[in-house]
């Protein structure tokens, strides 16, 4: 039977796992203007999941049925907790699991989690093996770079293509190189060439520096990707997910955060600290006559009901 990776237009478009961005909230907003083909959750530990930490955590997996179709990432380096997470996931109804193997954190690398499983191959297969069966006929993906201190494309990417992923999202970058660097979609290419040869339904989406359709267009065009995951392009336009691109009047980034303001209040009331929104802030405050002004001064809020008052002023 077919998975939904499988029923994608190609080229698609993914908007990538962001901690304490992609929220439920966010994900919601971004789905009312322009979603992309699919949603991810958070980054979200397989440890806290399995800890007493959990009923917090578990905010990190909220979502609506308008967000569908939607992937729970994951991360860890304990298959027993992976699998109990990834059964976890299973359970939500989630439309998949994906095991990040990609973050460069050094917090999270020193755990031995994230980009620091690169290369460690008897201990991915572990993993792989355990979320697969905690979650059972669930789509499984990983997320990952294309090397840690180097590049091992042909190495690294070829053993994961070995594992019969249902998905592989490549970020064009090294751990090492954090985003730092012009990410390097010739490396991508070749995964792809491996792709075709060791596991052709495998799709296989590649990731970094992109900020329209029409440029995952070109990317799916030159390196055959079958499709293209955007994260920091988000920040840059929260409008990024159009196929068509437009040009957004001041008044429309205005009124959008007024509703996300809106909705995370609903949403969270005094269960997540405001300090979170203002990450959110140069995403619809730039470009435009007074926004640097208009930005520092909803920074220097302390609250919804205050930033709302500011925007309110300004319109």
């Amino acid at each position: 039977m077919l998975n939904f990776w499988q029923k994608l237009p190609k080229p698609f478009l993914a908007l990538a796992p962001l901690d304490d961005v992609t929220d439920v909230v966010f994900r919601e907003i971004i789905a009312g203007i322009a979603k992309p083909d699919v949603f991810y959750t958070e980054f979200t530990s397989a440890d806290g999941l399995c800890s007493k930490g959990k009923v917090k955590l578990l905010q990190k997996f909220k979502y609506t049925e308008n967000q569908r179709p939607i992937v729970a990432q994951i991360w860890g380096k304990t298959p027993e907790n992976l699998y109990k997470a990834a059964k976890l996931v299973k359970d939500l109804k989630f439309d998949g699991v994906d095991i990040n193997m990609g973050c460069p954190d050094k917090t999270v690398m020193k755990q031995g989690c994230g980009a620091s499983l690169i290369g460690n191959n008897n201990l991915t297969k572990e993993i792989i093996d355990s979320v697969k069966r905690g979650a059972k006929n669930l789509p499984v993906s990983i997320k990952t770079r294309l090397g840690a201190g180097s590049i091992i494309t042909k190495d690294w990417i070829g053993f994961l293509l070995d594992q019969k992923l249902d998905a592989l999202i490549i970020h064009a970058r090294t751990a090492a190189q954090m985003s730092q660097v012009p990410a390097n979609w010739q490396e991508i290419g070749r995964a792809v060439k491996l792709k075709n040869k060791i596991s052709p339904k495998t799709i296989l989406i590649g990731n970094g520096d992109i900020l329209s359709f029409p440029q995952a267009l070109q990317m799916h065009k030159t390196y055959g990707v079958d499709g293209v995951m955007i994260g920091r392009g988000i920040f840059a336009n929260p409008w990024v997910f159009e196929k068509t691109t437009k040009v957004h009047a001041r008044e429309e980034y205005l009124e959008l955060l007024l509703k996300h303001l809106t909705l995370f209040e609903e949403t969270w009331g005094k269960t997540k600290n405001y300090q979170v929104m203002k990450k959110f802030f140069k995403m619809y405050i730039h470009s435009f006559e007074g926004a640097n002004q208009l930005r520092q001064q909803l920074m220097e809020t302390t609250s919804n009901q205050q930033a709302a008052q500011a925007i309110t002023t300004n319109t």
